[in-house]
């Protein structure tokens, strides 16, 4: 009798110890209104994305960088997503904070893209009140502060990347159904930010919606880009 009472008991644990581990890893598919809250996140990386192509090669010409520093400060891009994405997904899988995994770096590179839209937008009068004359060709102090806060938006986006999708994937918590509708939104999404920016850097007449933005240091499509 015993023996049997003890053979119900460990079954019974066994179980249990089954089910508990099955909601460690797995646990219960998150609402779908989280998942594409989440999801959404990739419409503002990608806005990022599509604005650097369409508004920033004019604005390079305003500030006069040379063709051969251009290509250097486009090399941030591939630099960046080889290096941020790998090392940001290392840390955030082992992160212990009582936020999360992965919302503490969601949150640091959404306060990067912020640093770093204002240093690119602001950078012809950055330059300016460090020193540079209008009537520069090239505009150094300028470029300085456009490189930097362009590499700043590169390393945002990626550190913004990675722990977005990996945290669809907590949210999916392995449901495959889950799984597909969160790729499915983060696709969406990011069809989304690109229409959006490239609509943006196509409509010349932006920044007269925001008249302060035009300044003696910077044009039309640098109003433009403030603006956005």
């Amino acid at each position: 009798m015993s023996s049997l009472q003890d053979a119900k008991n460990g079954a019974v644990l066994e179980t249990q110890s089954s089910s508990s581990t099955v909601v460690v890893h797995s646990g219960e598919p998150s609402p779908l209104r989280k998942i594409i809250s989440v999801s959404s996140i990739a419409a503002g990386v990608q806005f990022g994305w599509a604005l650097q192509l369409s508004l920033l090669t004019p604005y390079v010409q305003l500030l006069g960088i040379p063709h051969k520093w251009s290509s250097l400060i486009w090399l941030c891009g591939p630099i960046s997503g080889m290096l941020v994405q790998p090392t940001v997904g290392y840390y955030s899988d082992r992160c212990t904070s009582r936020f999360g995994r992965r919302r503490p770096f969601i949150a640091s590179g959404a306060v990067l893209v912020a640093v770093a839209g204002l240093l690119i937008g602001y950078a012809a009068d950055l330059g300016k009140l460090a020193g540079d004359k209008l009537d520069e060709t090239v505009k150094v102090r300028a470029i300085w502060f456009f490189a930097l806060g362009f590499w700043i938006l590169d390393v945002a986006n990626n550190t913004l990347q990675g722990p977005c999708r990996a945290f669809l994937a907590d949210l999916a918590a392995g449901d495959a159904r889950k799984t597909r509708t969160a790729n499915a939104f983060f696709s969406f999404f990011m069809a989304v930010g690109n229409i959006l920016g490239y609509a943006a850097g196509s409509y010349t007449n932006l920044h007269k919606m925001f008249p302060f933005t035009m300044t003696k240091a910077c044009d039309v499509y640098c109003a433009n880009l403030k603006s956005c």
